[in-house]
């Protein structure tokens, strides 16, 4: 088993382990057991949607067209309640990456940088040389007030009375708290470390970066297909980081699922297929 996995798994057993046994007593370690990974699925989904999906693929891809309440909402809630993430610095460092991934001025990670140096950059990063997230939607009052340093402080507080309103226990909310981090980190490692040292995963493109794609259940999965890297990177304004019909594509899933339900619809260039794709056809 590779080794991204290992710490994938292990960190899930790690948050099962905390969730039945630092439970209080009127939970027992089955009703713990339950609530922690109630939450953990929680912060899963709301943050999958408003990263991978929407401020990936949506606002810093422009590949995505979500409805302006449906962004707004869902920045707010992820936020507040789950796991804060600038959404304007969030998309300038991620065009950042795009411009230069892997050399100087990607505040990611440097081609050079090993495990623990990019595990730093993770809290960290190197700083971005320009300005380069001047959309529109940041000027709205929920992005700047996301953006703004002082929701950012209010923000660990909210999410920790979150989870701390549902299980009446302060030590308890705060180990649930702490694990989901841990089980998040691992998440961004995935897409910054794994994802961009060409030991591990495949490349389907000889691209100028060091981009992978790793198709594995649990990474897909857990980072909304971002860690099929390979492909994005050569063709990042495309909706699909899937390019072959057998690659797992759960990101993909779930933005066909809310295409359903009349929350977004793909761009001009996001819906454009590629020429040279084993795809046959969008599927969007």
């Amino acid at each position: 088993m590779r080794i991204y996995n290992v710490v994938g798994y292990t960190l899930l057993i790690l948050h099962a382990l905390v969730s039945a046994f630092l439970a209080p007593p009127h939970l027992g370690p089955g009703g713990g057991l339950v609530v922690g990974v109630l939450y953990l699925l929680f912060i899963w989904l709301v943050a999958g949607l408003y990263l991978p999906e929407i401020l990936h693929m949506g606002i810093a891809h422009r590949a995505l067209e979500f409805k302006g309440w449906f962004v707004k909402s869902t920045t707010l809630l992820c936020n507040a309640v789950a796991i804060y993430v600038n959404p304007r610095s969030w998309v300038n460092r991620h065009r950042h990456h795009h411009a230069f991934s892997d050399h100087d001025g990607d505040p990611n990670k440097l081609g050079a940088d090993g495990f623990w140096k990019t595990l730093s950059l993770c809290l960290f990063p190197y700083k971005c040389q320009f300005d380069l997230a001047r959309d529109s939607i940041f000027e709205t009052w929920p992005m700047r007030l996301a953006s703004s340093p002082g929701f950012a402080v209010a923000a660990q507080a909210s999410s920790y009375a979150f989870v701390w309103a549902l299980v009446s226990d302060w030590v308890y909310a705060l180990a649930l708290w702490f694990s989901v981090r841990l089980v998040g980190l691992w998440t961004n490692m995935m897409q910054n470390y794994w994802t961009h040292d060409r030991r591990f995963g495949a490349r389907r493109y000889d691209d100028d970066d060091n981009a992978m794609n790793i198709g594995d259940w649990l990474p897909v999965t857990a980072t909304f297909s971002a860690c099929l890297q390979n492909n994005h990177h050569h063709y990042p304004q495309f909706l699909r980081l899937s390019h072959a019909a057998d690659e797992y594509d759960f990101g993909f899933q779930v933005a066909r699922l809310m295409k359903s339900l009349g929350l977004v619809r793909a761009s001009n260039t996001g819906g454009r297929l590629p020429a040279g794709l084993d795809l046959k056809e969008l599927g969007f």
